[in-house]
């Protein structure tokens, strides 16, 4: 079983941290991640900048330097960054634009339009969104325009699952993340998203679990392997995430 972990922090102290929503993150720096994963074939994965580090860049490009060239970055970034800030994060192993609508910490959802197709024209970079997927329907005429989006977490309601599914039949990705945090059916969740797209599902630890009402833990991923066969579990567990941060 092999493992790109399309979702996980790195808190790093040494680096701004901001208060947000009255939480302060716990300390996580590359060293507890390896130590958490050690028995897992990690191969890859995606570094996720929180909302309780804003647009700091400096943690993020030390941890990929520490993580190597199979690893890339996912950021928040204000809108009036330049274009040579983007080519330069780019070209250091990022690469994907984060939006936290459930959180804050980011650059605001009424500039995802604009700042989407800015990034992928400019660097082909994905936009990831944290929000609510029953908060969809006021976005979804943009999203389904947009050329590369995923959304955290399953989209973290049960309510929201029908206009997820719909974005998903539409090539929007999905984070299969959080299974602790989420309000909904994991289950039955995973299986319908993977029948409308098997190339969606991206699996991801979600290290620490900030938040979470239950960390992650190891029966998240034999989850994966009960529900679908090899070939399939392979994909969320692997290939799907690989190829859509690797294009």
């Amino acid at each position: 079983m092999r493992i790109f972990d399309a979702h996980f922090h790195i808190i790093d102290f040494d680096f701004p941290i901001k208060e947000n929503q009255g939480y302060t993150p716990p300390n996580f720096i590359v060293e507890d991640y390896l130590n958490e994963t050690t028995e897992f074939n990690v191969l890859g994965g995606a570094i996720v900048s929180g909302s309780f580090q804003g647009f700091d860049q400096e943690y993020l490009l030390k941890a990929l330097t520490q993580m190597g060239p199979a690893f890339c970055g996912v950021t928040q970034l204000p809108f009036t960054v330049t274009d040579n800030e983007i080519i330069h994060l780019h070209n250091n192993g990022v690469r994907a634009l984060r939006f936290n609508i459930k959180r804050g910490g980011s650059e605001d959802l009424s500039k995802l339009d604009t700042f989407a197709r800015r990034v992928y024209d400019l660097v082909g970079w994905h936009s990831e969104l944290y929000m609510d997927a029953k908060e969809l329907p006021g976005i979804a005429l943009t999203i389904g325009e947009l050329p590369a989006i995923s959304i955290d977490h399953l989209g973290l309601s049960e309510e929201g699952l029908p206009h997820l599914l719909r974005l998903v039949e539409k090539g929007v990705h999905v984070k299969a993340t959080g299974f602790g945090r989420v309000e909904l059916d994991v289950k039955n969740t995973l299986k319908s998203i993977y029948e409308v797209n098997p190339d969606a599902l991206m699996f991801g630890t979600d290290l620490p679990s900030t938040r979470a009402k239950r960390p992650f833990e190891y029966a998240d991923i034999e989850l994966i392997q009960q529900l679908f066969d090899e070939q399939a579990a392979d994909k969320i567990l692997y290939k799907n995430a690989l190829q859509w941060y690797f294009k």
